[in-house]
């Protein structure tokens, strides 16, 4: 059915796309049989010590005010992350904001963290309970004074109605976003979300996302620091906004953070660092570049117990995850393994 409606879809603004889709999705339509796979027990794994049906999740960014994430669930995710969702209703950057490099298999946006702020999302997945895992992006606003109060805001605000919280210091497209991946910055806003922690009783884990475009020197004193103040897991990674050389597409130039295929081998190398340097005593999600089966087991056996997906779905519509899934299957039973578990991180 996507295969037929990808000319029309692909005719449109991309952002008028993607919210015909969410208005699509509020309907549930689509039955969750139609989704299944044979033998998926071969794929239930545990993340945050949390047993999931499936290691393929929905990145942030797709559902972004957590409005249809148990739609989402129908098509087979083992996990649906949320947000990213800031203090105050934001509405984003200007428009046009995201952009289709289709002959690269990628997106840049711009977006700028546009939802409908933490009030509005947190009663909304209180009064509607996930019919699966599901995490929460959140991140400052844009004209915040401090954007660590921020982040200590949405963390008190929306863990009671998460399976997780995802502290997103990685996006492009918000200024000074990245100054957190500095030793002195990471660790000042990791002390306050300990102590927001503590002082009201959250057992929520804590996930760090980080960018691709880190340099190799400052991935030692991140690892130092997640360990020393307990953070549960990384996802590796986000967007990013170099790394345009190869790309073909008119549309190469457009600022922004840039997904999809062109960073499938950067965000492997990225996990495979990091995994070496854990050695597997954080928990990893691997995105970046995956539309198959292939490309998702390539970032297990390099580290990732779970991966993330969100271009993938765009170019390759909703039935993307039962394809990863069997060929997941099929590439499991093809070496042996009994489990996913078993396959990570054996490549790195």
């Amino acid at each position: 059915m996507f295969s037929i409606l990808r000319p029309y879809i692909f005719s449109l603004d991309p952002e008028v796309a993607h919210d015909l889709a969410i208005k699509s999705l509020k309907f549930n339509i689509l039955p969750k049989s139609f989704f299944e796979v044979n033998n998926e027990e071969i794929l239930k794994t545990n993340l945050f010590d949390h047993i999931i049906p499936n290691p393929i999740g929905l990145a942030a960014g797709f559902d972004k005010s957590a409005e249809v994430y148990n739609s989402l669930f129908r098509f087979g995710y083992g996990f649906i992350e949320v947000g990213t969702v800031t203090p105050k209703r934001q509405l984003g950057n200007s428009k046009p904001r995201i952009f289709r490099l289709e002959k690269d298999k990628a997106l840049i946006n711009r977006l700028g963290f546009n939802n409908h702020g933490s009030e509005i999302i947190s009663k909304r997945i209180s009064e509607n309970t996930p019919e699966g895992f599901l995490g929460v992006n959140i991140g400052p606003n844009k004209d915040t004074k401090n954007k660590v109060e921020d982040y200590y805001f949405c963390l008190s605000k929306l863990a009671s109605c998460s399976g997780y919280i995802t502290v997103n210091i990685s996006s492009p497209n918000t200024e000074g976003l990245r100054d957190f991946h500095d030793q002195s910055e990471m660790e000042r806003l990791l002390i306050g979300l300990n102590k927001i922690k503590k002082e009201n009783k959250i057992k929520k884990p804590i996930i760090l996302k980080l960018s691709p475009d880190i340099s190799e020197g400052k991935i030692s004193p991140i690892i130092e620091l997640i360990g020393k103040y307990k953070i549960q897991g990384i996802i590796l990674s986000n967007t990013t906004d170099q790394n345009r050389e190869k790309l073909i597409d008119s549309k190469k130039s457009e600022i922004g953070g840039l997904s999809g295929e062109p960073l499938r081998s950067i965000s492997t190398k990225l996990i495979k660092k990091f995994y070496k340097e854990t050695r597997g005593k954080i928990q990893i999600i691997g995105v970046g570049g995956i539309d198959s089966g292939e490309s998702a087991f390539e970032k297990i056996t390099a580290g990732a117990n779970a991966v993330q997906l969100y271009t993938g779905m765009v170019y390759k519509g909703p039935g993307i995850v039962k394809d990863i899934k069997t060929d997941l299957i099929s590439i499991l039973k093809k070496h042996n393994f009994k489990n996913i578990k078993d396959a990570i991180g054996i490549n790195a």
